[in-house]
C-alpha cells in the first residue's frame, strides 16, 4: 500500500471516528483532556504504520483496540512517573520532621492516615505488590516469583495500586 493510500485511509478514519475517539480517551483519563490530543495522535500514527489496511475487517474496532493499547501504555508510564506515590519518601519526611513542631507532625500524620486508607481499599495482591516494590525495594520479577505470578501481572497490580493511591490522595486534598 502506498503512502498516499495509507494517509487517505487514516484521514478517513479521523473524519469518521475522530471525535468519538477523543471522547473515548478523555472519559478514561482522570486528568481530563490534557493528554488526549497526544494520545489521539499516537493512535493515528500507529494506524499509519500498518502495511495492509485492507486486511482489517472492522477499521473502527481495530482503531479502538489500538486506542485502548495506547491508553494502557500511557497509564503505565504515568504510574511509573516520579510524581507517583512514594511511601518511603512520605515515611522519611515524617521521621525527619522536627518533633517539636506539632503542626508539621499533625500534617504528616494525616498524610500517613490517608495513605493507609488508600492501601486498605486495595486488593490483597495489589497491596502486597505495592508494598514489596515501594517499601521493600523488590523488582517486579522478584515480586512475581515471590507471590507466584508473572512479571506482567506484578506490573499490572503495581499500576492499579499506584493509580488508586494517587487518585485517593488527590481526592482527599
Amino acid at each position: 500500500m502506498s503512502s498516499s493510500e495509507k494517509q487517505a485511509f487514516v484521514a478517513d478514519l479521523e473524519r469518521q471516528h475522530g471525535q468519538r475517539l477523543r471522547r473515548f480517551l478523555a472519559s478514561r483519563l482522570r486528568q481530563g483532556a490534557v493528554d488526549v490530543e497526544d494520545l489521539v495522535q499516537e493512535v493515528f500514527l500507529r494506524m499509519l504504520r500498518i502495511d495492509r489496511h485492507e486486511t482489517i475487517r472492522s477499521s473502527e474496532s481495530y482503531l479502538y483496540m489500538v486506542a485502548f493499547h495506547v491508553l494502557h501504555q500511557h497509564l503505565l508510564r504515568r504510574a511509573a512517573a516520579p510524581e507517583a506515590v512514594e511511601i518511603t519518601a512520605l515515611i522519611n519526611e515524617m521521621e525527619s520532621s522536627p518533633a517539636e513542631d506539632p503542626c508539621v507532625q499533625a500534617q504528616m500524620q494525616q498524610q500517613l492516615q490517608a495513605l493507609q486508607g488508600a492501601l486498605s481499599q486495595l486488593s490483597p495482591k495489589a497491596r502486597a505488590v505495592l508494598l514489596l516494590h515501594r517499601r521493600d525495594g523488590y523488582s517486579l520479577e522478584e515480586i512475581g516469583a515471590r507471590l507466584g505470578f508473572s512479571r506482567a501481572n506484578a506490573a499490572k497490580y503495581l499500576t492499579k495500586a499506584l493509580l488508586h493511591c494517587r487518585q485517593y490522595l488527590k481526592d482527599r486534598k
